[in-house]
């Protein structure tokens, strides 16, 4: 068995060595990647054990890069300089070892979250799919949203990245307009995105489910996406308003006691609110993404439980 180990590697950017953890898959076969991405107010050094756990047991690559640190940094935050850090993790892993290029899959939580729905939109044709949770996908949005409250450290980090008040301030609007996912998202339509947040989020963590739902109608079908009303409802009752709930609603047993009470699926976008805040479910994670691969017809079925007794959520570093 592989171990995890601290690397750095070589960024186009600048031309500097960034750091990221590595973790390799046993044998010559060619085998999948996982780019696993740090939550908002963390470095690569801020690691979550289970995507090792996971990745050690499915026989993955894994990297976890730094993408230039915390997103209060002016080169973090969805900066050019985080697109092309990302990009170039998966080709450091693609040129030293043997990576599957049709099971590319990038994953993440919160400030992850926000990462990989940006890079799923500025580099689509890396991946085979992607799993984004309790995500931000609008900055400006999100700065409105944590002033007066007590997230409102999370608005002054953005006033850091963006070099001003994105709701005053037109070049700073034009920063949080660059480094938000909702600018580039439309171009993800080749492959399957998977979007969860927890129905308590905005109230018992930091960022509504507003922000996952605008994120899904931006890929779904006009027909399919959840109207202003009904997310907002879901936002301040969070609750699922009468007319979004469906007696046909599959349990997913891979979320264990965290059910789920709203799922949509359209076109290559699925979207999960689950009973939950401000947390990422590593076994739903790694069950689905297994399941996909690159020009392949999206796999959408639920999945099997994790049977052992870690199978709970983990709430994400702020």
């Amino acid at each position: 068995m592989s171990t995890l180990e601290s690397i750095t590697y070589p960024c186009q950017f600048d031309g500097t060595q960034q750091p990221a953890y590595r973790l390799t898959a046993v044998g010559a076969e060619p085998r999948p990647l996982l780019v696993a991405l740090h939550t908002w107010s963390c470095t690569y050094t801020s690691f979550n054990k289970n995507y090792e756990k996971f990745c050690q047991q499915f026989n993955w690559h894994l990297i976890h890069p730094d993408f230039r640190g915390a997103n209060w940094e002016p080169l973090g935050c969805g900066s050019e300089a985080v697109v092309s850090d990302i990009t170039d993790a998966v080709s450091y892993m693609q040129q030293n070892y043997a990576v599957d290029p049709k099971r590319i899959y990038l994953a993440g939580g919160s400030g992850g979250g926000h990462a990989t729905l940006l890079l799923s939109g500025w580099r689509p044709e890396i991946w085979a799919a992607a799993s984004a949770w309790c995500t931000i996908s609008d900055i400006q949005a999100w700065h409105q949203q944590c002033l007066g409250t007590r997230f409102a450290h999370y608005a002054e980090h953005i006033v850091k990245a963006c070099g001003g008040n994105p709701q005053e301030s037109a070049a700073a609007r034009q920063q949080a307009l660059a480094r938000s996912p909702l600018t580039y998202l439309a171009n993800a339509v080749s492959f399957p995105i998977d979007i969860n947040t927890g129905i308590h989020d905005g109230h018992t963590g930091s960022v509504p489910v507003s922000q996952a739902i605008n994120a899904y109608n931006c890929l779904a079908a006009p027909a399919d996406r959840i109207s202003e009303d009904d997310c907002q409802y879901i936002v301040t009752k969070e609750q699922i308003p009468s007319q979004l709930q469906d007696s046909r609603l599959v349990s997913d047993p891979s979320y264990g006691s965290n059910i789920v009470h709203l799922r949509r699926q359209s076109r290559n976008v699925r979207l999960s609110i689950f009973e939950g805040g401000h947390d990422l479910l590593h076994w739903p994670l790694f069950s689905w993404l297994s399941r996909q691969e690159r020009d392949s017809a999206p796999d959408w079925q639920t999945s099997g439980a994790y049977c052992q007794a870690d199978d709970k959520a983990v709430e994400l570093s702020k």
